[in-house]
């Protein structure tokens, strides 16, 4: 299906959003009538550059206000569409979008309604227009698109259709199957947006909350499927109100809208009776467990220190870059020092065991995502990547499950033996990242829709600083978890890479012994662990010897420390005792404080890249 987006959903002059979504690949744009208002190019202007970027104008929208009147209002409104029929004309848009009244309406009666709608198709059609009626979710009188549905088909005007939009049906919770009763001909346009599960008055979450398709709370594929099977042939078009987006850079958010289209229709296609038109991609299994972690600065050595504290061990150096392997168990480090001038420590990349790496790469070219390029000599391993949101490059390697992967012996350094010793470091755990407010919904859809990956519900922690909040995407298993985090504006915490252990008392005590430096927890900490879970006094003595954080589940227990930043990063130990499946996240508070006082302690201001 072509795919359309609403010039609401960018930033910049209309022009700039349609250099945008031409370079990202839209085949059609909606033209919202205030960036037209604003805009110093006329009509015919806009029409002309859209013809020359390759895009067709599908919609012209919103006309407001329009049913339910009296009829000297309705005179004032027709006056109003006729004057608003001679700019689509001179756009080249033969579509409106009228909005159901919510101001002005005084009479709720469908006759009404469909008389006047009538009234308005004899004027559209005298201009070559059609109307899509859409119902508003606060509509004064229809705020049901199956109301508006029975208004159209008693009209009967072949002017008259409706527009459907997935933010107003589903946010009245509506079941969207009744578009399946809509002939196909008669819904003459559909427009598109998630929202996460929010309580609020419906015209605030449908004006600032709004996200692109994969992002939020609803089954939008469902939805896209039901149109489908209607017999709708018109564009897939985003409209999407949301604050972040309407600031952030145009081009980047129309990549970003036109990956979460491509997304949804491969989605909407692979549910059992949709119809063959829809676009299906590259299939993708969820990754199998981290290949390794990639930390990159000007100077490793006190990662490196640090690692050796841990008792991981050192594999050697690449044999044509200035890179180095630490590991332990499942557990791969790799510290790079190439093109790192002047950059603190800090998470740079990592790897993902995949069963089809070569499949993983083709959706994401289908998606549109950038692809990471390293150089390599001749008989190094080649791996595909591509590049998150965040900057951080994911690399991708099919190699059989258990198995080490083929570029470790790039290294020649022996075999790794640390693993193998009671209350080692056995595996990467997950891997915490931050990235800005406006990346945050692009990373979760990055790693659903590339990666294949899952979403919780999100978390908020306070800090001292402000409140940080937390989306994990994991696999169903475990084994690749991944914390997407948003720090307050102006905020640095540091990202961590969490490395689990079967012991993490044994493990603290040795690196201890070796030098290693904690994250100071404050003695209240304790007191109220012992109020919240009824420790006894021998398991708060070790918990507090040893400077380690607790939590609890009904699965099983988590016992864990952190580091000190270094850089721009830190690193966790954790130990997942039974069942216990979540990230502790009543504990964060303690480590945003602690992290805090070192950070002042030092009196100086936070390493960035």
């Amino acid at each position: 299906m072509r795919r359309s987006i609403a010039t609401v959903c960018l930033s910049g002059s209309l022009e700039d959003k349609l250099y945008a979504c031409a370079d990202a690949g839209f085949d059609g744009v909606e033209v919202f009538e205030p960036d037209l208002v604003v805009s110093d190019r006329s009509p015919e202007e806009i029409r002309a550059l859209a013809d020359r970027l390759g895009l067709t104008l599908d919609l012209y929208q919103p006309f407001r206000d329009f049913e339910g009147v009296p009829e000297a209002l309705l005179e004032d409104n027709l006056r109003r569409a006729r004057e608003r029929f001679g700019a689509m004309e001179r756009l080249g848009v033969r579509t409106v979008l009228v909005c159901s009244n919510v101001a002005t309406a005084t009479d709720g009666s469908d006759a009404v309604a469909v008389a006047q709608l009538r009234r308005l198709g004899d004027l559209a059609a005298r201009h070559g227009i059609r109307v899509a009626y859409e119902a508003l979710a606060w509509g004064r009188f229809v705020d049901d698109y199956r109301h508006a549905w029975r208004i159209v088909a008693e009209a009967d005007h072949e002017a008259v259709g409706v527009c459907l939009d997935s933010f107003h049906i589903l946010a009245r919770g509506h079941d969207p199957a009744g578009i399946e009763e809509i002939p196909g001909e008669k819904i003459f346009f559909v427009q598109l947006a998630d929202a996460p599960a929010l309580t609020m008055d419906v015209l605030s979450w449908s004006r600032h909350h709004r996200l692109f398709p994969g992002e939020g709370a609803w089954d939008l594929g469902r939805f896209v499927a039901h149109v489908a099977r209607a017999g709708y042939g018109g564009p897939l078009s985003l409209e999407v109100f949301n604050d972040v987006f309407r600031q952030a850079d145009t081009r980047r958010t129309a990549e970003h809208a036109l990956r979460s289209l491509v997304w949804l229709e491969d989605r909407a296609a692979r549910l059992p009776g949709s119809p063959p038109h829809l676009r299906r991609i590259a299939d993708v299994d969820e990754p199998l467990g981290f290949d390794y972690v990639e930390v990159k600065a000007e100077d490793t050595g006190q990662v490196e220190a640090m690692l050796e504290q841990l008792g991981m061990t050192f594999r050697g150096q690449h044999r044509t870059k200035p890179v180095r392997l630490w590991s332990s168990g499942r557990a791969r480090i790799v510290l790079n020092e190439q093109h790192a001038r002047d950059e603190a420590p800090h998470l740079a990349g990592i790897g993902l065991q995949v069963a089809d790496a070569a499949a993983g790469v083709e959706r994401a070219r289908a998606l549109a995502v950038r692809p990471a390029v390293r150089r390599t000599q001749a008989g190094e391993h080649a791996m595909a990547g591509v590049v998150a949101p965040s900057g951080i490059e994911v690399f991708l390697d099919d190699r059989p499950p258990g198995d080490e992967p083929a570029w470790v012996d790039e290294f020649r350094h022996g075999h790794d033996d640390a693993g193998r010793r009671p209350g080692a470091v056995t595996a990467v755990d997950h891997v915490n990242v931050s990235h800005g407010r406006d990346a945050h919904d692009e990373a979760v859809l990055f790693c659903t829709s590339v990666l294949g990956l899952r979403t919780p519900p999100a978390t908020e922690a306070a800090g001292p600083q402000g409140l940080v909040r937390s989306q994990v995407v994991r696999s169903a298993s475990g084994s690749v978890r991944l914390s997407l985090n948003v720090s307050p504006p102006g905020v640095s915490h540091p990202e961590h890479v969490a490395l689990s252990c079967d012991d993490v008392v044994a493990l603290v005590r040795r690196a201890r012994e070796r030098g290693l430096r904690q994250i100071p927890v404050p003695d209240n900490y304790y007191d109220d662990l012992r109020a919240r879970w009824g420790l006894d006094e021998k398991t708060l003595a070790t918990l507090r010897d040893h400077q380690l954080l607790f939590d609890r589940s009904a699965a099983g227990e988590f016992w864990h420390f952190y580091t000190p930043r270094l850089g721009n990063l830190c690193l966790e130990l954790v130990q997942r005792v039974g069942g216990y499946d979540v990230y502790a996240t009543d504990n964060t508070p303690v480590l945003l404080a602690a992290q805090d006082r070192l950070d002042h302690d030092r009196g100086a201001t936070v390493p960035g890249r």
